[in-house]
């Protein structure tokens, strides 16, 4: 049976004024990086969430891989990572000539399990670089003082954790360096895009030129040169300011994206309680020292087959729910490392059993019923 009315896994929102900025930004005559709509979304990152830094960019992939070459990552150094991640943690580490070093998940948040990271540690390790999973933070107090006792760098990959705190500091501000990503699957969107925030005083000025391709322009729009040149390396990490508009908007209606976010994972929560107690589903988990941004609603099925046949009952019925990552050491890129099946045992068996839910700000109340009564129905 096919549903005529389909209710997609994700749909990006016009929430507020996307559009009147984008054509505001084409009237700016400055559509291209670091134009007003850029500065605003820097100023309000850097207000709203006290960040010391925040520098927009195409996306959260070039903010990590910023922030590898801001640690001056090389050939023959370790960085301690998730396997439970997207493969853009990993890449910008191995692209500087690092080896990943994956550490299993805990199972109640499936983020990196912070009793491992002593076992993970070698003379060659310069950094761990930790993942917020659906928006709830890492256990991040322990994190960085295991870091600050072995001299480490500790970057946040907050991709999916965009006003999200831990013990009420914003994620993306806590270790030295932070990542946000603002693609349309997120909580905060603008299509593609991203942003660094430094939060070491030491790397701020590297930061700039870093992501002005290497070069001082920067410094020269500030006046303290009378010229810019090539002075580093370095890459092009500015999104256009019509993608900084859209973005604006966003930012600015953040309240009531989270609010309606928080009311979809209430609704989720309380429509599935009783698969939750007869053990049909594991309901997501946030610790009382998180504040969460409600980026995603998922559930854990008993095994692998149930949630094959469940992602499979729901879009023949026109609702599409998606699994999520293949752990990074079972992958090819991973065997070539050295990694085989079984290293990571909560993460492999997590891998298979959680399902994520639609979430985004458009759903409505009757099609969350309707996904729910959908789940209730295939568990009879």
């Amino acid at each position: 049976m096919q549903s005529d009315a389909t209710i997609p896994f994700n749909k990006p929102a016009i929430v507020g004024r996307e559009m009147y900025y984008i054509a505001q930004s084409v009237l700016n005559q400055h559509t291209s990086g670091d134009g007003p709509f850029t500065r605003q979304c820097r100023d309000f990152i850097e207000r709203q969430f006290s960040a010391n830094r925040a520098l927009l960019t195409t996306s959260c992939t070039t903010a990590l891989e910023l922030s590898a070459m801001l640690l001056d990552i090389k050939h023959g150094d370790e960085v301690i990572l998730p396997s439970y991640t997207f493969v853009s943690t990993a890449n910008a580490f191995v692209l500087r000539g690092a080896r990943p070093v994956f550490v299993d998940v805990r199972p109640d948040t499936l983020n990196i399990d912070e009793k491992l990271l002593p076992a993970a540690i070698s003379p060659r390790t310069r950094a761990i670089c930790v993942v917020h999973y659906a928006g709830v933070s890492c256990e991040m107090s322990r994190i960085c003082e295991f870091a600050e006792k072995h001299s480490l760098a500790v970057v946040e990959d907050a991709a999916q954790a965009v006003n999200s705190r831990y013990k009420g500091q914003y994620l993306g501000t806590i270790g030295q360096l932070g990542t946000y990503s603002f693609h349309e699957t997120k909580n905060f969107i603008c299509g593609e895009g991203g942003a660094l925030l430094v939060n070491d005083e030491s790397l701020l000025e590297r930061a700039d030129v870093l992501r002005e391709k290497g070069t001082d322009r920067s410094r020269f729009f500030r006046g303290l040169t009378d010229k810019y040149t090539w002075v580093d390396i370095g890459t092009s990490a500015l999104p256009s300011d019509l993608l900084a508009a859209y973005l604006y908007a966003q930012l600015e209606a953040r309240d009531l994206i989270t609010a309606k976010r928080k009311q979809i994972y209430d609704n989720y929560e309380a429509g599935l309680s009783s698969l939750f107690e007869i053990g049909h589903l594991l309901k997501p988990h946030i610790p009382e020292n998180c504040d969460s941004n409600y980026h995603m609603y998922f559930v854990r099925t008993r095994d692998l087959e149930t949630r094959s046949n469940l992602i499979s009952f729901l879009r023949q019925r026109g609702i599409h729910a998606v699994f999520h990552y293949v752990p990074l050491h079972s992958s090819p890129m991973g065997k070539e490392y050295g990694y085989t099946q079984g290293q990571l045992p909560v993460t492999e068996n997590m891998s298979e059993r959680v399902l994520r839910l639609p979430c985004y700000f458009d759903l409505t109340d009757r099609e969350q019923e309707r996904v729910v009564e959908v789940i209730h129905s295939f568990f009879g």
